[in-house]
């Protein structure tokens, strides 16, 4: 019997945005470099109609940029300005992932992904990061139209993964997150390192 495998993206299979605020690589220069003052873009995008209608799948990416970015100083294309955030915010842990292909090629293991994620984002990170080459699903909150603080998102991806003889084996870097998967039934390790991945009894097994 086969057993899941599933992925967080920020802060585990890509470089960016982490739970921890010392782990994060900031690019805070990047969008200054804009035009758009990084701190307004914060509080007035992210904390605001992103993380309340865009992550969700309410409100399209772009729309709330065309939105919102006028009245932080940008002049430009929203197209040109989601283009550029994409590509300063996907830097692959490139470690991981050569780990996750070696594990791919044992044929009890399927791999997913779960995720917070608009809806333009996530179709970049299937198909110009490449993800859809190793994952077999996505599960992201604006195509479920709820984050994984609730047990929705979980029941969902239940659902699209079916059932096995063993939980399946989440990777995510938020202890709510964790506690949340936990609660779904799913057996859920903090992420830190590429160590949890790696030094892990089960995924060991199968790449020594």
């Amino acid at each position: 019997m086969s057993r899941a495998v599933v992925f967080d993206v920020d802060g585990v299979l890509v470089h960016g945005f982490h739970a921890r605020p010392d782990l994060r690589e900031q690019w805070d220069e990047h969008i200054r470099s804009m035009g758009v003052d990084p701190d307004r873009f914060q509080t007035d995008f992210i904390f605001d109609i992103f993380l309340k209608k865009v992550l969700i799948g309410q409100t399209p990416l772009v729309e709330a940029l065309d939105k919102r970015l006028p009245g932080l100083g940008y002049r430009g294309s929203s197209m040109a300005f989601a283009q550029f955030w994409l590509e300063h915010d996907g830097q692959l842990n490139t470690d991981l992932v050569a780990g996750i292909r070696r594990l791919k090629a044992h044929p009890d293991v399927r791999l997913y992904l779960a995720t917070n994620q608009d809806h333009m984002r996530a179709q970049w990170l299937w198909q110009t990061l490449g993800f859809g080459e190793i994952f077999e699903d996505i599960f992201y909150s604006a195509r479920i139209g709820m984050t994984k603080a609730h047990q929705g998102f979980f029941a969902f991806a239940d659902d699209r993964m079916g059932s096995s003889d063993e939980k399946p084996l989440f990777f995510d870097d938020t202890p709510k997150v964790i506690d949340m998967a936990h609660k779904a039934g799913w057996e859920a390790v903090r992420f830190e390192t590429n160590a949890q991945f790696f030094d892990h009894p089960w995924i060991a097994a199968r790449l020594t």
